[in-house]
């Protein structure tokens, strides 16, 4: 069987086939320029999402240690109040000592753990108010003038010279 076609329906078919196929190939671009993008957000969404993650865990670490510092702090002042409460209390033994002993050269401190116990004239009375206290009776050494202390957490009890007034 044969068709007759005439030429313009030919050449029109032809010219559509031909705009048919050039808007298949820019279809094909832009989708291929659509798959390029959602790849690119995709990444883009997981960098974001990585971030994310350590931003929180960094978010995390700094409310931990704010806490702890925040915990730090409170100790801190609360250690600074007692300082400050045993000077005064120290000022005030001291006051009390000299008006006793105006002669006195100096005055012996005894401390249990770092923290003041009580003010006496002579070594041998604080060792005796750290014995009545229950101090052991031996292991008594004396402190060397100018020559470091060790830490007053480290020493039960400790007898220590304090000049008063303007002796040496």
């Amino acid at each position: 069987m044969i068709a007759v076609v005439r030429t313009r329906t030919l050449r029109a078919l032809r010219t559509g086939l031909s705009e048919a196929e050039t808007e298949a190939a820019a279809a094909r671009a832009e989708g291929e320029q659509h798959r390029k993008e959602a790849a690119l957000a995709t990444d883009s969404a997981i960098r974001a999402e990585t971030a994310l993650e350590e931003l929180r865990a960094a978010l995390a670490r700094t409310t931990a240690d704010a806490a702890r510092l925040e915990g730090e702090l409170e100790i801190l002042r609360a250690q600074s109040l007692l300082d400050t409460e045993d000077r005064q209390a120290l000022r005030t033994l001291l006051r009390v000592t000299r008006k006793q002993n105006g002669r006195a050269e100096r005055v012996y401190v005894l401390f249990h753990r770092g923290e003041l116990h009580s003010v006496h004239a002579t070594a041998e009375a604080a060792e005796s108010a750290a014995e009545a206290e229950g101090a052991p009776r031996s292991g008594w050494t004396a402190h060397t003038p100018g020559a470091a202390l060790p830490p007053a957490c480290e020493v039960l009890w400790r007898v220590q010279p304090l000049p008063l007034g303007n002796a040496r």
